[in-house]
Formats: structure tokens, sequence, C-alpha cells
């Protein structure tokens, strides 16, 4: 069942399971495959009933979707996740420090490490955000680090996600539903828990509340309303802090505060861990026309009167031509060398890379800059001649939008079919809290996988389901 063009996580290149997989795959071995069917059908009605779905845009028709569930978990030993989650640390410091220093001093640009016109010219730049000072100088609360693995110890980072970074609720469901479903597996195998996530998050928002909060931080979620393709994610993260869940007609600023609006009239926010996008967070100070945000809260947050996680501005971290220089981030401001390697990337502003990638465009992966959730993008190999010719006059009108990467050869992890195991394709976004406290990195997190047979795209949005991810205690 493995397939030898790809590191099989599993069973590696033969057909004994790698060291973290051996009680599982013993487990598996002695299991009723009929019995495994019927859990799976378990599982997927656990998450229907539970109303775990998201949105596809641009989709008339059954637009809203349950995403898929895969019961075969990812396992990772505790030995690979020390070595992991060092990378990752040191990968969220650095993008903190660039954040605070691109709307400060502007070190990185002074020495040249990052051409001026990257940030200068950047969508994502927020000059109101230039001389802010968030509480505690943290502007990346939550973050998702996109890792992909290639080999035994090939791990590379495809994406950084430091504007508002989705998919914990999924990690969350998939191990409640695996703990429900094979309570015995939990028995045999020593699994670092998750559940503790949305607690650790609570306390984490907490520490980064303004200096006039109270020993209680109020907290509160804002979501863009019922039809944002997370708002699963929003309601299940604010129930599961014991917070409210508020949008933009419940808040106002009252008497210099973020208030929002109870049975017992207005009450000031601390923090407010927002799911809105920096365009819609104030209609006086961004987009006059949004309903989503809330009149003068970049006012308040400019004064020190509330935090706002993630802070307004780190979508330039986001920005996949700016990723492309994150070896050169990490070094400046740690002295360090990045632990974790970025993927080659050819930015297609330049204009010998463009000559390249237009030259090699049926290998290659393009992709936005300001791209998410698999729209967007080519993938070389898997293009018809039509989708080549078609993105190949996209990227000749306006090349500043678009880089391009190898196309990886993706790690596999079997799925459970109704013919038996069978590799799919894997990536996986583990889950960073930051605070003055400290960073704390959740053990495994959410592993997205490509469903189809062949496929490399591992987006819900592009037919992608999820596993529960295992690491293991040393």
């Amino acid at each position: 069942m493995t397939d030898n063009r790809y590191f099989d996580e599993m069973f590696g290149g033969g057909d004994a399971p790698r060291e973290p997989y051996a009680d599982f795959n013993e487990w598996f071995s002695s299991e009723d495959p009929s019995r495994l069917r019927r859990k799976a059908q378990q599982a997927e009605e656990v998450f229907r009933l539970t109303g775990i779905t998201f949105n596809v845009y641009g989709r008339e028709e059954a637009a809203e979707r349950l995403i898929p569930f895969d019961i075969i978990p990812r396992i990772i030993s505790g030995r690979e996740w020390r070595r992991l989650s060092k990378g990752i640390e040191q990968r969220v410091r650095a993008i903190n420090a660039f954040l605070h220093d691109i709307y400060h001093r502007q070190e990185i640009l002074r020495a040249g490490r990052i051409p001026v016109e990257m940030v200068a010219r950047n969508e994502a730049f927020l000059p109101k955000m230039i001389g802010v000072e968030p509480p505690g100088n943290v502007y990346t609360h939550i973050v998702g680090i996109d890792l992909v693995r290639t080999g035994e110890d090939d791990v590379y980072v495809l994406e950084d996600n430091a504007r508002t970074p989705s998919g914990v609720s999924y990690m969350l469901e998939n191990r409640e539903t695996m703990l429900q479903m094979f309570p015995e597996l939990f028995a045999t195998n020593s699994v670092q828990r998750v559940s503790n996530y949305p607690k650790l998050l609570h306390r984490s928002l907490c520490n980064c509340a303004p200096s006039a909060a109270g020993s209680s931080p109020v907290v509160a979620v804002l979501t863009p309303g019922i039809h944002n393709s997370a708002y699963y994610e929003h309601s299940f993260l604010a129930d599961q802090m014991g917070v409210e869940l508020v949008e933009g007609h419940d808040l106002r600023v009252v008497d210099g505060r973020v208030a929002m609006r109870t049975t017992r009239g207005y009450r000031a926010i601390d923090v407010l861990y927002r799911r809105v996008d920096d365009d819609f967070l104030d209609p006086l100070n961004f987009r006059s026309d949004s309903a989503l945000g809330v009149p003068g809260i970049m006012d308040v947050y400019r004064a020190g009167g509330i935090t706002i996680a993630n802070a307004p501005g780190t979508g330039i971290a986001d920005d996949k031509a700016i990723y492309s220089y994150m070896p050169e981030i990490v070094e400046f401001y740690t002295g360090e060398k990045a632990l974790l390697k970025n993927v080659e990337t050819w930015r297609c502003n330049e204009p010998e890379a463009l000559a390249y990638v237009l030259d090699n465009l049926a290998d290659l992966v393009v992709k936005e800059v300001h791209g998410s959730g698999g729209y967007g993008m080519l993938i070389g190999p898997t293009a018809t001649k039509k989708d080549l010719a078609e993105f190949r006059k996209k990227l000749e009108a306006k090349p500043d939008n678009y880089i391009a990467q190898p196309t990886l050869s993706l790690s596999t992890v079997p799925i459970f079919t109704k013919a038996g195991l069978a590799p799919r394709h894997v990536d996986l976004r583990p889950f960073v809290l930051m605070s003055p406290g400290g960073i704390e990195i959740t053990p495994g997190g959410l592993t997205r996988v490509a469903l189809k047979k062949g496929s490399l795209v591992v987006n819900s949005s592009q037919g992608g389901g999820t596993k529960d991810t295992w690491v293991l205690e040393e």
C-alpha cells in the first residue's frame, strides 16, 4: 500500500510500521474491518450531529459542507515533536519581532535584508499601526504554522498564518471523536492531550490584557457572523472559553472603552479575539462601508484601552512574498540559523524569477501572495493546457501578485477506505499561543489530508479532510 515515491509516515519504505505506529498497527491488524467501517460511519454521524461544518465560497449549491474525518490517526514521536517545537518557537518569536520592527524602527529595512518596497507597497502593511505598542508587545497571539514533510527528517514550512489562523476546533473535535470511538487506543498509547487548548487560549489572552484591565480581564470573540466559513469555530471557541461571542453591532465605544451590549447595559471588554479582517475592523479608520467592525475601535486600541488579538497589521507576516525572506528574518532577529527550512520560492515580481516560472509553469505550484484556502493557485503537474495558458496570462499581467514553488513530494499517511488502508498526502498546522508569559505550542495540531488519490491539495474547501494528530509521550 506504500508508494515509494513518497515518504510514508506509517510504514516508511517497507512493510513493517515505523516505531511511532507500532502499537497502533498491532491494534489495527487485529481489528474486524466491518467494525472499523461502522465506527467510521458513527464518527461521520457525530460530526453531523455536532454541526461541524464549513462554508464553501463561490458556489450557490451545497455551500455548507460536513468536513470529512478519517479515523486513522497521524502519529508523531515525542522525539520528533521536540525537534519541531524548537523550530516553531524560534520562527514565531522572529515573526513577532519582525512585526514590531516594521511598525517602529524598521531596522531590517535599513539593513537591506528585505527590500523596502516589499513592505511599503504591501497591501497588508497597515500604516495606522506605525508607532503603536500592543500590550506586552505581542502581535501574534495565535499563530498557525503549516508544515509539510518529505522524508524521515525533512520538514518544511509551507506557510505562516499570523492573521486569523483557523482549524483549531477541528483539532479538538477530532480528538474528542477518537476518544469516543476508540477509547482502548488511548489506554495503550501515551498520547499527549490537546483538550486543554481553550483553557490555555483564555489564559494566554488574559495575560495580554492592557494595563487598565483588572485582575479578571473580560475577553470576547468577535465574529463576522453566521455566514462566515469559520463561524462554527468562532462559536465553539467562545463557548469552550466561557466568553461572549459578539458581532460588530453588539459593540460600541463607551467612555473611551470598547463595550459589549448585555442585559444589564454595556460592559467594557479588555481583550477582543477578533476573527474579522483588518479592512472591516473599524469603518472610521478603514473601509467605511463595513458593518462587521466597531466604529472607533482603532482609536481605543492606539490609546491602550483594549487588546486586539491578533494585532491589526499582522497580515504582512502571512504574505507569501515576505515568507520567502523568512530565513533572513529568523537570523536577523534571533542571531541563529532557521531550524525549520523554507520551501524554495521564486518571487514573480523579479524579472529573472518570472522568466523561470513561465518557462517551467507545468512543473511548479503558483500561489497568490495574499491567497488562502487553496483558492487562486495553480498546481502545474495536474493542470490542463487551458489552465496553464490562463495562468500564464495572469502572471504576465500581474507578476507582483504571485510566487512559485517546486511541487514537493509530500509525505503520506494512510486513510481508511472500503478496500483497506490507502496512502494520502498530508500537511500539519500546529497552533501556537504567545503572551508576555511565553510561548505554548499545542502538541500536534491539525492534520489536513487530501482524500483524492494523488491530490496534493489538502484544504477542506478543495475536497480535503482532517485526521486526529497524536504526539506520543517520550
